[in-house]
């Protein structure tokens, strides 16, 4: 494991435990190191310490427990003892007074600005009247201002670490809302897939079963290819809703292709089984389209078939491609005179052809035909960037 490793799971385990605690132990660690001159050395006088001098200690050190609650009391709370260390003689020589720095450190980490240079000036400003000799009065000067920047720097590193923590939260919680807009968006399509793929198939066998009674007595073959025409719409119908719900399955597997342009063909030859008449053009050279595009092309031209066939009561049907430069041009239009009453009415198709459309960077005009009876369907798909 490398040092930096181990170094950022030691800030995480330090950071699970309770600041009261952490407080504690910094507390215990600082009155053992002001105890040790104590401890370690004899009374060059002979006989133990004086208790003054443990007593000043424990006083100084006991409220660093308390040091991120109320830094500038307790701040005052350990300095304060230690200008009197020196009011008897048999006390051992302190090298440096821990309290302070760590009180000191700790109102620069945690206090606001104000308290900070107030606090920080009183206290530099005691040290250096107590102190006995321009080299103690450096040395303490030195000391404080380290601890003072040392401070601020963890409070800078605190900020920067929790804005840094912030700005993740933040770009996860926009991530999981895009997440969200593209589940919806899947959502969506597939709802306009099966409606395409259900509302063709349906209004082509409700035509195809209306007319087939009919055409028992008076002509058989029209009757049976009515019957036919009925099967191979449910099961156009049924491969393709097989293929869209593929996408909703968890694991993976084998997803049959979705339908392009290379279909229309098939589309326009099963909807010349229902009696309409139905053309089939293309002009210029074909270019390539992007795979939505591609399966919007197709969508938008069963809509619009399968409109034509429920609502417009029409005879012909002309679908015609036009390859331009940088789009694709799909006119689709019909001689009707309206909706065939006898069928169900409603739905969304025109608004679907529209935002399929638009999903693919195009753009679709609808509306009665000019200069004649029927409705025209104009769509412009723009080509795949090359």
């Amino acid at each position: 494991m490398s040092e930096s490793r181990f170094v950022a799971r030691f800030r995480r385990w330090y950071g699970t435990l309770p600041t009261t605690l952490v407080d504690g132990a910094l507390a215990a660690l600082v009155l053992l190191v002001q105890l040790w001159p104590l401890l370690s050395r004899d009374n060059p006088h002979g006989g133990p310490w004086h208790w003054w001098g443990y007593a000043v200690v424990v006083a100084s050190a006991v409220p660093l427990i308390w040091r991120r609650r109320a830094p500038v009391l307790v701040l005052l709370a350990a300095c304060i003892p230690t200008g009197f260390y020196d009011l008897v003689d048999e006390v051992a020589s302190q090298p440096i007074w821990y309290t302070g720095l760590v009180a000191l450190y700790t109102l620069a980490a945690y206090s606001s600005r104000w308290k900070r240079w107030i606090a920080f000036g009183v206290t530099l400003g005691g040290g250096l009247l107590i102190v006995g000799s321009a080299e103690s009065a450096l040395r303490g000067t030195v000391q404080f201002v380290a601890a003072y920047a040392i401070g601020r720097a963890a409070a800078a590193s605190r900020a920067h670490a929790a804005a840094l923590e912030e700005r993740a939260v933040r770009l996860a919680r926009e991530r999981e809302i895009e997440a969200e807009r593209a589940a919806e968006r899947e959502r969506a399509r597939i709802a306009r897939d099966m409606h395409d793929i259900l509302a063709h198939a349906v209004s082509v066998m409700v035509v195809q079963a209306e007319a087939g009674p009919v055409a028992v007595t008076s002509n058989p073959a029209r009757a049976v290819a009515a019957f036919d025409a009925i099967a191979g719409a449910g099961r156009d119908a049924m491969d393709q809703l097989r293929r869209l719900l593929n996408v909703l399955k968890e694991e993976d597997g084998p997803r049959g292709p979705q339908p392009t342009i290379e279909g229309l063909p098939a589309l326009a030859d099963q909807i010349r089984g229902t009696g309409l008449n139905v053309t089939y053009s293309t002009t210029g050279s074909p270019r390539s389209l992007s795979p939505d595009t591609e399966v919007a092309a197709y969508r938008i031209t069963q809509e619009a078939l399968t409109n034509i066939v429920k609502h417009a009561g029409a005879a012909r049907a002309d679908i015609a491609l036009t390859w331009q430069d940088h789009a694709l041009m799909i006119d689709i239009t019909d001689d009707g005179h309206g909706r065939d009453p006898r069928l169900p009415s409603g739905g969304n198709g025109l608004i679907g052809i529209r935002e399929r459309a638009a999903a693919c960077g195009g753009t679709a005009e609808l509306g009665p035909r000019a200069g004649g009876a029927g409705f025209q369907v104009l769509v412009r798909l723009p080509l795949a960037a090359s």
